[in-house]
């Protein structure tokens, strides 16, 4: 078995778990199937990165990666012989910089009257403080203890298009499962073009799983959503997009702005606002 074959062991957790949380999610509170939905993709997802390469790490740096770390980058994390630099000072500061603003996010939203709006803004929240912060100092951690660990978030603000945004800053962890698994995979039979299809529809499915399901609504929005990714991807590859300059410069960053933020509406939709989002704020004391 090579490293890219995870067999039915590795595949079998990715429907198993997705299943059972299915099975449990109509007796739990909306936001508690999101979670457990979210932690069956997630987990189910580690396993099938790890599976094919279990024999390789040590039962500790497999426990690490399994249990303490949020990335998919198993061959990387895994490998004894990558030495990693160590952290600085100011990476520290960076994550609890972010972290601190999650945290101003979520109080802020306290006083936000409109409830959507309220639950938008305590979203952001929840990614700053969950994504950008806490996991950079999950990374730093696993760097200062001598194992190879980036963070998942590359600092998206500085994309300098919409392939550099999805492709090199935002969730690496998502994208480095999905270039091994469906990319790598689909490129070299149905060409390039339909595998980055494949990816962005397989991106949309998974958020139409973790989001719509546990909302009760919205079906199809995030998988449109992400749809849209995979076509203004093409738009900015085209002739006209590079005559353009949709790949660079000033013009790269308002396209990707426009085609990531604009639409974001229909990713993060009223629907799960209001069944998933606000219920869980309220849980942490945000009303």
């Amino acid at each position: 078995m090579n490293e890219r074959t995870a067999g039915w062991i590795g595949w079998a957790p990715l429907v198993a778990l997705p299943a059972g949380a299915l099975v449990a999610g109509p007796g739990l509170p909306r936001w508690v199937f999101m979670w457990v939905l979210a932690g069956a993709v997630f987990a189910s997802c580690k396993w099938l990165t790890w599976w094919p390469l279990r024999r390789r790490a040590t039962a500790g740096r497999s426990a690490g990666y399994l249990l303490l770390w949020p990335g998919m980058d198993a061959r990387t994390f895994l490998d004894p012989a990558r030495k990693p630099s160590s952290p600085r000072g100011r990476e520290w500061l960076f994550a609890a910089a972010k972290t601190l603003l999650g945290v101003a996010l979520l109080f802020a939203a306290s006083a936000v009257s409109p409830p959507l709006l309220r639950g938008w803004v305590g979203l952001v929240g929840t990614i700053f403080v969950l994504h950008f912060g806490t996991f950079h100092f999950v990374a730093l951690l696993w760097r200062r203890a001598g194992v190879q660990a980036e963070p998942i978030m590359r600092a998206p603000i500085l994309a300098r298009s919409l392939g550099d945004f999805w492709g090199h800053r935002w969730n690496l962890g998502f994208h480095n499962l999905a270039h091994d698994h469906i990319y790598q995979r689909l490129a070299p039979k149905a060409g390039r073009a339909a595998a980055v299809i494949a990816v962005f529809l397989a991106s949309g499915l998974v958020h139409d799983l973790v989001i719509s399901v546990p909302a009760g609504g919205g079906y199809g929005l995030p998988t449109a959503y992400f749809a849209l990714q995979g076509l203004g991807v093409f738009i900015e590859r085209s002739a006209a997009g590079k005559d353009f300059g949709l790949g660079h410069g000033i013009a790269g960053r308002i396209f990707m702005a426009a085609f990531t933020a604009g639409p974001a509406y229909a990713l993060f939709h009223p629907t799960f606002v209001r069944e998933v989002m606000l219920p869980f704020m309220s849980v942490l004391g945000i009303k």
